[in-house]
């Protein structure tokens, strides 16, 4: 069994339209966003133990894409006792900027990323603007230098990262986003990162306007049920609804997620 926490660390300032790729009435009401990266631990386990679910954003990229940090993420691990150069497993969802950055935080880790992920952001479809816009160059190369470290060990669909802790490929959002399922006390808990950004995008069957593959994204709010057995146990990768909805841990930007809802 794990106990799983969402960590806060940005936030911005949105508008509903710009949360559906089919704009809701009233489109113009506010949708804030915000960003986590997550924490797995075992309980009682040892600091070399902790699994890390993607990576976040450095402040100087907060200020290029105007963004707002609540918590830098070192600042975030160090209020859980994570020391980072301790870190053995870190589970990247996929490679956009705002969950593949701070790589380096983490010297001694091995990154665990759906092979067709690097495909994608490597490969042809970054010929385009519009596919490319959410990639920061420089974290992807990044991820290429730990590759030949021999530090990147490749999924293709399921796959083990410890007991209790397994990722799925879903795609939709990238060609290779990946889902984390945990086991927890109150049953498994799945880390949809952006196959769902909010619970609004799952529960009205309206993507998220930034999307490769809207069939596979629509598949994958699916795909996350099942592997929870509980719509209740999904998780969202951008929604201020997991602050109201979870309980803290001794800190108000950590949110217990093994925990039942509030």
């Amino acid at each position: 069994m794990w106990e799983v926490f969402a960590l806060r660390y940005a936030t911005q300032e949105r508008v509903a339209r710009e949360n559906f790729l089919h704009p809701p009435d009233p489109h113009d009401q506010p949708m804030p966003m915000d960003y986590f990266f997550w924490l797995l631990r075992r309980p009682g386990g040892r600091g070399g133990e902790d699994i890390i679910v993607d990576t976040g954003f450095t402040p100087e990229m907060a200020q290029a894409r105007k963004r707002r940090v609540i918590r830098p993420v070192p600042a975030g691990l160090a209020a859980l006792g994570v020391d980072p150069a301790s870190v053995r497993d870190v589970v990247i969802t996929h490679l956009h900027y705002d969950h593949a950055g701070n790589l380096a935080l983490f010297p001694n880790a091995r990154f665990h990323l759906q092979e067709r992920e690097m495909a994608f952001a490597t490969g042809a479809n970054m010929c385009f603007s519009c596919l490319r816009v959410a990639f920061e160059v420089e974290d992807v190369v990044a991820m290429v230098r730990a590759l030949y470290a021999d530090r990147v060990r490749f999924h293709d669909g399921e796959g083990a990262i410890a007991p209790g802790v397994s990722v799925h490929r879903v795609g939709g959002h990238t060609d290779g986003l990946q889902m984390v399922r945990v086991e927890t006390a109150r049953g498994p808990v799945v880390l949809a990162s952006d196959a769902s950004h909010f619970y609004a995008n799952m529960e009205r069957e309206n993507p998220f306007p930034i999307v490769f593959n809207v069939g596979e994204m629509a598949r994958g709010w699916h795909a996350a049920r099942k592997l929870a057995g509980d719509a209740a146990r999904v998780i969202p990768g951008h929604d201020p609804e997991i602050r109201r909805r979870y309980p803290t841990a001794g800190d108000d930007e950590i949110f217990a997620l093994h925990l039942p809802p509030r």
